[in-house]
């Protein structure tokens, strides 16, 4: 079969072959992680804290929102590239994602708004009386960083898992995805700088700016996306330049978030597959501790620097002790799951692993439908409290589940299938790929030749999205 092979030099070749066939299956832990932060995310957007008699303690020092996104997005920063040089080819790591996110996000935004009545703020597609420009700036999944509204409040992160992706594949077509942890250094070093000086959302101040701006992005994005499914390698790498750079002129010219809280999330994301290069003995250890803390160590700084006096009120908590616990958490929650990850993880979390896309994207619109039926008024007792919030989950998981296996599941069966038929249709043509870039350090040759992928082997999917 004639893919598209981006390919490195035989001395990393043979490790990034080793590298991908230890991700080759579905991993528990992986899977217990993603798990863990949808039914964070979806308990913070419920209010839990509210219900509970210490919630506004906790509150005042943890933020349960932060906590989730952040465990999101280390597990996508630890999977996503692998997920992109285990294939080799960037046309097959774009199919998959497109077939991974939007059967179920558009499934996601159909029934929300069959469900929700006209004033509901959780939807916003199709009621800002800007409509074209919403469907199509939520359509790119940029729409964070190009001054639209999200089309679901919790999208928004949907906007960081794409830029990663187009970061990713940029780099990886240029050869040097191996500079993971220099970039998160790089973004990390620049946060703490700049962090509380570099403007926000300058490209569009206008709604003839905003128009342009997303002109200008579907205009980019769909070019990208021809070159990379092309099947011709220059035309792919061209592609991946496009939708790269794109990538980094948003988010450093036009994020809607505080500069300081956009870098540290990429920063995060790029330490994360630090932690997977070290893991697979891609570059050496002690360099990927060095680099880990300092992102750590940065998070922890930011949020004292620049998360106080109101600046708060843009990243929804109650101040940098939160922000910066919450973080720390995150990196704490997911070494310890790493350091287990040869166990056996209980069922239930990776069950919830699996359906977490799902449950992330319909969790708010379910609870703003039944909340009026099954709470009014708001229970005040703790049994009633209790029973409310279990009513809630039961109902939000088994919705979850649903969406995931009529929806997910079938559509990435029909990408795999689509991928086949473009193969065949449009055959890529010779090996173009980059002649191999600087490493983080050095790589370390597999002891023997790794064994070819088992047919139909998956790699575990990332987050797919997180929440504040």
């Amino acid at each position: 079969m004639n893919l598209i092979r981006l390919q490195l030099p035989g001395r990393f070749r043979r490790a990034d072959r080793g590298a991908a066939a230890s991700a080759g299956a579905r991993l528990g832990w992986l899977d217990a992680l993603r798990g863990i932060a949808a039914l964070v995310v979806a308990l913070h957007h419920f209010g839990i804290l509210e219900l509970l008699p210490f919630g506004g303690a906790v509150w005042d020092h943890f933020d349960l929102g932060l906590y989730g996104v952040m465990l999101f997005f280390l597990v996508s920063g630890y999977i996503i590239p692998a997920s992109l040089e285990r294939r080799g080819d960037v046309r097959a790591f774009w199919v998959g994602r497109l077939f991974r996110i939007y059967p179920a996000l558009i499934a996601a935004f159909t029934v929300s708004i069959l469900m929700l009545p006209e004033g509901d703020g959780s939807v916003a597609l199709f009621r800002t009386g800007h409509n074209l420009i919403s469907l199509a700036a939520n359509a790119t999944m940029l729409q964070d960083m190009l001054n639209v509204i999200n089309g679901m409040g919790v999208t928004w992160t949907l906007t960081y898992e794409m830029v990663f992706y187009f970061l990713v594949t940029g780099l990886f077509t240029l050869g040097w995805h191996r500079r993971s942890g220099t970039i998160a250094v790089t973004f990390a070093a620049i946060a703490l700088v700049f962090g509380g000086s570099l403007a926000s959302a300058t490209l569009a101040q206008s709604l003839d700016a905003t128009r342009h701006l997303v002109l200008a992005a579907v205009l980019i994005v769909v070019m990208g996306f021809l070159c990379m499914l092309s099947g011709n390698p220059a035309l792919a790498r061209i592609g991946g330049l496009l939708v790269a750079g794109l990538a980094l002129v948003l988010l450093f010219l036009n994020s809607r978030a505080p500069v300081f809280e956009t870098l540290l999330i990429f920063a995060t994301m790029f330490a994360g597959t630090v932690l997977y290069r070290a893991e697979h003995g891609q570059i050496e250890r002690s360099q990927a501790w060095l680099c880990c803390g300092f992102v750590v160590v940065s998070g922890v700084a930011i949020g004292w620097m620049y998360n106080r006096n109101g600046v708060e009120l843009n990243t929804w908590n109650s101040g940098w002790v939160a922000w910066s616990l919450s973080f720390t958490g995150a990196w704490a929650t997911f070494l310890a799951a790493m350091l287990l990850r040869k166990k056996r993880f209980p069922k239930p979390l990776t069950w919830l692993g699996s359906v977490s896309f799902s449950l992330y994207l319909l969790h708010v619109p379910l609870l703003h439908t039944i909340r009026p039926h099954l709470a009014n008024p708001m229970p005040e007792t703790a049994g009633a409290k209790t029973l409310w919030t279990v009513e809630y989950l039961a109902i939000s998981l088994a919705a979850a589940y649903l969406l995931y296996r009529l929806v997910e599941l079938p559509f990435q069966k029909l990408g795999r299938k689509a991928l086949k038929a473009l193969e065949r249709k449009f055959p890529a043509g010779p090996a173009d790929g980059p002649a191999g870039g600087p490493t983080d350090g050095p790589a370390r040759p597999a002891a023997v030749p790794a064994p070819a992928e088992p047919a139909g082997a998956r790699v575990p999917v990332e987050a797919g999205a997180a929440a504040g």
